[in-house]
């Protein structure tokens, strides 16, 4: 049986997920090489990283190297690192290079284009271990998503999913506001009007 229409996100919240956030003094640790800081670190970002690895990439079962290399890139600049800009802000423009950087490659590899069978192929089974995506995200949401062009679909994972504002979106980006909020619109126009048309059938 389909979900009723009324369960999905529809229309989008206006409210921002709470975020997990670390201290400076953790982070001052893991600058000067304290690998349990860092672990730390880690493991307060894991999961929301995956969530949005597995929103943002062609193939999502490159989720989980994308994340350790975007954790890898990170211990490596966490030097240059400054206390004046948002932690979780700073991660996510490195993930979502290294999203950006496996959706260049896999296309690359890709003779023909991404036909509605093998996107469903790249879609999370059931049985994944990543429970709580697929519980968050119906198939159905997911592949509406998949469907929104990458430039749109980060701006839309990035203030809807992981409760970034348009000006730390603005920053991790480098895209202005207002054309920010015109690529939100565009992800969130395409995604009620796909999922109205799968709800009515």
């Amino acid at each position: 049986m389909r979900p009723s229409l009324s369960v999905l996100p529809l229309p989008l919240p206006d409210s921002q997920p709470a975020r997990p956030t670390v201290d400076s003094t953790l982070v001052n640790r893991a600058k000067l090489g304290d690998i349990q800081a860092f672990e730390a670190i880690v493991q307060r970002y894991y999961s929301r990283c995956m969530r949005f690895a597995q929103g943002m990439l062609r193939d999502t079962t490159d989720a989980d190297d994308v994340v350790q290399e975007t954790f890898v890139r990170l211990y490596r600049a966490l030097p240059r690192y400054e206390e004046r800009q948002r932690f979780d802000s700073w991660l996510f423009r490195i993930l979502g290079n290294c999203c950006r950087t496996a959706n260049l490659l896999q296309h690359r590899h890709e003779s023909f284009d991404v036909s509605d069978d093998a996107m469903l192929q790249a879609l999370p089974s059931q049985d994944r271990s990543d429970a709580a995506f697929d519980q968050e995200w119906g198939d159905e949401v997911r592949r509406a998503l998949a469907e929104v062009p990458e430039y749109n679909r980060e701006i839309f994972l990035l203030h809807y999913v992981e409760g970034f504002s348009y000006e730390e979106i603005e920053r991790i980006t480098g895209v202005r506001q207002s054309a920010l909020k015109m690529r939100v619109k565009r992800a969130s126009d395409h995604l009620r009007a796909r999922l109205a048309k799968v709800y009515r059938g």
